[in-house]
């Protein structure tokens, strides 16, 4: 499975991805709800590791990324970073999806639609529940 190293893992990135799934946002606790133990039909993970990087949530069989964003993400900076993340990501044969957390929380049957129609073209296995 495609992670980071060992060391970035000990030295910075799991202390804060533990504390991310510990007090996630509303918006991110509740897509969890909706994503864990399988129930969209795919295996999906939280605050998960990839390369410098903490994704929100991760379906490695998938190559599918979710990043559920609040209003901070509005932000110039932090959207030029976003974007240089994204590209990075997609470098290394991931695919992104944002979603905002008002998308989440307002209108989660279309977010899990989007979800699910990505699944179908990116996850061979792949059986909509």
């Amino acid at each position: 499975m495609y992670t980071t190293d060992a060391k970035r893992w000990m030295t910075s990135l799991k202390d804060y991805a533990r504390a991310n799934r510990k007090n996630p946002t509303p918006a991110e606790n509740h897509l969890w709800q909706e994503l864990r133990c399988n129930k969209l039909g795919a295996p999906f993970r939280r605050q998960h590791a990839i390369g410098p990087f903490i994704v929100d949530f991760v379906c490695l069989a998938a190559w599918l990324i979710i990043e559920v964003d609040g209003s901070i993400h509005g932000d110039i900076s932090q959207a030029e970073y976003d974007g240089g993340r994204t590209h990075e990501l997609q470098e290394n044969g991931f695919l992104v999806i944002r979603f905002t957390n008002e998308e989440v929380l307002h209108s989660t049957p279309k977010v899990l639609r989007t979800i699910a129609e990505h699944l179908i073209a990116l996850y061979p296995n792949y059986e909509p529940r």
